[in-house]
């Protein structure tokens, strides 16, 4: 008997038996009744199984490893509103510590500096951009002349510039790649520039090989335009990667506030910054240069706040813990985090060397990027497959290491990338050796319709 109601305790209780688990989770429309929670928890979490390894995902730039200590950070802030700084200002104190320490960090005097979080790079960029148009637009209007055709030099960018110019209208003048040079330079730049030239930005670490561009040669090449044209025309270092890289990795590499003609620097907190997903940070090396037509004061949340953030309530869990790892980590610990994966990605390098059939476009260099590794096929080899099919193949394995094609002038180039984050160890890249050893056979294979050789049978050692 009382076995008997223990085993109809154990199926009433089990979850997939639960009313709400018997039909379909609703797609188009609200359910009538409410649910069980821990039925409701269990079926989206395993909707979410779909969603693959994100620590596999070695395509993303975006951190995938965390502290336990900053998910009981993220869960203590989940009700905090970054915006509401009356309501909760230790949180807007802490915002504010950190604009100071990422300021110093790029060599700005925090008294002199002015900067804000954002939900990401990509909005950092848009407030970057806001605010050269804004000084551009002032200065001609000064002089009595047109502002009807502003426009911005880059060299290959993320599409959130060219999101930027078309929203705002702004002509984006973008240098293409051309043979092996796959940045921008101060020649490629010069000739792009005029009197309507609102700033030029230059990327720490351009997405499509994850290479620097050189932001001291480029100004200096603005220095000497000046004298010559009379344009003051300033630098914009999108540093989403590298912002949190050079400054630990290379630290001589002259990119930030030390050159005067940079005038703001945005990052991603969630990439190299190490802070959880929906982190982004901009920073003036100078109050001046935030023109205050771009700064709102609001009242109604209970106090008289200003703020220049282009979105408005955004949690506050992510702020807390960016300050959480600049304190965790200090120099010390980010040097030692960043430069472990500069060191995996020459690992990674030299496995791949092995193979004997790729070659490098970036490898890895702290003084020239960021840890990554960009390879695409030697000229002249003969495989019987493309980078598409490898990745494909490699995707079965859980890996995605995405194949792609470079931007204008480049477009006959395909590529392979892997980002060398915090969390890829060697282990994981010895395991992804292996399977691109077992896939690149298989591949091979199916072309001669010939076997695959053995699991594990390619050694790269460490």
């Amino acid at each position: 008997m009382a076995l008997h109601i223990l085993q109809n305790k154990s199926v009433n209780d089990d979850l997939f038996n639960k009313a709400a688990a018997g039909t379909p989770l609703s797609k188009f429309k609200i359910p009538d009744h409410e649910a069980d929670p821990n039925t409701m928890y269990r079926l989206i979490k395993d909707e979410l199984m779909l969603d693959g390894n994100s620590r596999q995902n070695l395509a993303t730039f975006c951190q995938t490893y965390t502290e336990d200590q900053v998910h009981r950070l993220m869960d203590d802030c989940l009700d905090k509103n970054m915006i509401d700084k009356d309501e909760y200002p230790q949180t807007a104190e802490i915002e504010s510590r950190c604009v100071n320490i990422i300021a110093s960090l790029w060599n700005a005097n925090p008294k002199d500096a002015i900067g804000t979080s954002t939900t990401g790079s990509s909005e950092a960029c848009m407030l970057g951009g806001m605010a050269m148009k804004w000084r551009w637009r002032a200065a001609m209007k000064a002089k009595g002349k047109s502002c009807d055709k502003p426009n911005l030099i880059c060299g290959p960018v993320q599409v959130c510039w060219h999101k930027f110019a078309r929203y705002w209208d702004v002509e984006l003048r973008e240098i293409p790649m051309e043979g092996t040079r796959y940045v921008s330079n101060a020649q490629e730049v010069i000739k792009r520039c005029d009197e309507n030239t609102i700033g030029v930005v230059q990327t720490l670490g351009i997405t499509f090989t994850g290479q620097f561009e050189p932001v001291k040669e480029v100004a200096d090449a603005l220095d000497k335009l000046q004298k010559e044209k009379g344009w003051d025309i300033p630098i914009h270092v999108d540093g989403a990667s590298g912002g949190f890289l050079a400054p630990f990795c290379a630290p001589d590499l002259v990119w930030d506030f030390r050159i005067p003609r940079v005038r703001s620097i945005s990052t991603s907190g969630h990439k190299f910054a190490l802070a959880p997903l929906g982190c982004g940070w901009v920073v003036w090396g100078n109050k001046k240069d935030l023109p205050e037509d771009l700064i709102f004061k609001v009242n109604y949340l209970g106090g008289d706040m200003p703020t220049f953030a282009i979105n408005f309530s955004r949690p506050g869990g992510q702020i807390v813990c960016q300050y959480y790892n600049l304190l965790r980590l200090g120099r010390e610990g980010y040097f030692k985090v960043q430069q472990g994966c500069y060191d995996v990605g020459k690992f990674l390098a030299k496995g791949l060397d092995r193979f004997g059939i790729f070659e490098f476009v970036y490898n890895s260099d702290p003084k020239k990027g960021i840890p990554a590794v960009t390879w695409k096929l030697k000229d002249g080899v003969k495989v019987p497959f493309t980078l598409y099919q490898l990745s494909d193949v490699l995707r079965e394995r859980g890996w995605l290491v995405p194949a792609y094609t470079l931007p204008a002038h480049c477009e006959n180039v395909a590529v392979q990338r892997v980002l060398i984050r915090h969390g890829c160890s060697y282990d994981l890249m010895e395991l992804l050796l292996e399977d691109m050893d077992r896939a690149i056979k298989r591949l091979s294979a199916q072309s001669t319709e010939t076997k695959t050789s053995p699991r594990g049978s390619f050694n790269h050692g460490r």
